[in-house]
């Protein structure tokens, strides 16, 4: 069984997404706790979010009271409404939300049933519940539930903690092409992908990107690869360096072989329908493009971004790295393409601009939240570091993921098109 906790401020986004799952009969509210019941038995936004009013209003400082956790058993359990309920009250009292106001949603929308459970993390007296540890925690008590239930354990990876430690490249430190071999070479054996676009969009996170030249050799059509360090700004900060130099597996050939094996393996990853979903719930959640990219990396999930010259999003790629599998969004749904944020984002910053210019105008602040943050980078995959558990590692390793990829997500034909222009005059030789 997956489990994905979300912390967000939007309560009323978190309870309408669940709303919206009942009203087109994909979902039902199985369990309140410490909610009073209505006589019928229904139940609207309105009403629900009413009831947590008194949490939020008691909230001394916390930024983030709201949690949206998802529990996903695998789509062969069968599990009843019983055992939902069960499992969802063990789950919370141990994780330390028994005595708070929680409400839990059945979702039948997709192969994988599963259930959603919307809280807030500040009791009456407006502190914040300890919640330090929760991801490991959280999957200590899934273990546990598979056990008690006879459910199917979730897939994990074998991690041995004997494998290289992986780290952004840094074009100023030298010797780049030591730099970029330590990630191309061991990168396949952690990570699916199946294009170009999905290999450089984690690749961006390590400031490296990959591009196809063209070229002749002797007379015949000859296609390759090169590596470039990138910089702070997701600009070519060093030489090409051709495949090559870095083994068989990071070049053209043999990628496109990886590409064609995850391809098919991702299509029947039971992943895949959780991901899907906990980006829906920062979809609802969310108040802006930086609180949404923010959401999915607490919980392990790095948004790639690909805008052109002119601003638009051409292309989206989200990176698991508990299930370490890189997805474009139209791949997911189509409700998660690139036209999809692209429309949302731009009606949030008009709004944001109109708000900013009506507050100048009238001598004031802008109103909070109009602004998106600049992310930060931190250090990567700190789980295969050899003097501690590998597990607990790799969990304590996602919160220090890099937040926004330098390079961002490339889409498939602008990328192809970018590259055809560039190498248009160019020859290549041997690879």
């Amino acid at each position: 069984m997956i489990a994905k906790i979300g912390k967000g401020e939007n309560l009323y986004g978190a309870i309408s997404y669940n709303q919206k799952k009942i009203d087109s009969e994909n979902g039902q509210v199985q369990l309140l706790n410490r909610i009073p019941e209505t006589l019928d038995n229904t139940y609207s936004t309105a009403y629900l979010h009413q009831c947590f009013k008194p949490y939020l209003s008691a909230n001394i400082k916390t930024e983030k009271p709201v949690r949206h956790i998802s529990l996903n058993p695998d789509p062969a359990d069968r599990v009843s409404d019983g055992q939902f309920v069960n499992m969802a009250q063990e789950y919370m009292e141990r994780m330390g939300y028994g005595n708070q106001p929680y409400i839990v949603f059945k979702h039948t929308d997709i192969e994988r049933t599963h259930i959603h459970i919307v809280t807030v993390c500040v009791g009456l007296d407006g502190k914040k519940l300890p919640d330090s540890y929760d991801h490991p925690r959280s999957m200590a008590i899934c273990r546990d539930l598979e056990q008690t239930y006879n459910l199917i354990p979730a897939t994990e990876k074998q991690r041995t903690g004997n494998e290289q430690v992986f780290r952004p490249v840094d074009y100023r430190a030298g010797d780049v092409k030591s730099q970029i071999a330590s990630v191309v070479r061991h990168l396949p054996k952690y990570y699916g992908y199946a294009s170009l676009g999905a290999y450089n969009a984690l690749l961006s996170l390590f400031n490296i990107t990959a591009e196809e030249v063209k070229g002749e050799l002797h007379g015949q059509p000859k296609n390759g690869l090169v590596y470039f360090a990138l910089n702070e700004q997701g600009e070519k900060a060093s030489n090409p360096f051709k495949a090559s130099l870095f083994g068989k597996q990071a070049g053209l050939d043999e990628l496109q072989n990886q590409f064609a094996q995850a391809k098919e393996k991702m299509k029947a990853d039971p992943t895949r329908a959780v991901l899907k979903s906990t980006i829906e719930v920062a979809m609802h959640t969310a108040t802006n493009e930086a609180d949404f990219k923010k959401q999915l990396l607490e919980q392990g999930i790095n948004t790639v971004v690909r805008r052109n010259d002119e601003g638009r999003i051409y292309g989206m790629t989200f990176i698991d790295h508990e299930s370490r599998t890189v997805w474009n969004g139209s791949a997911l749904g189509k409700n998660l393409s690139a036209n999809v944020f692209n429309d949302w984002w731009n009606e949030q910053a008009v709004g944001q601009r109109q708000d900013a210019e009506k507050a100048t105008a009238q001598n004031q602040s802008p109103t909070a939240g109009t602004t998106v943050e600049k992310e930060e980078a931190h250090s990567l995959f700190n789980f295969l570091n050899k003097e501690q558990p590998t597990d607990d590692l790799w969990i304590d390793g996602l919160g220090g993921l890099l937040p926004e990829a330098q390079g961002e997500d490339y889409d498939e034909q602008a990328f192809a098109n970018r590259m055809k222009k560039k190498k248009k005059h160019r020859k290549w030789g041997r690879q």
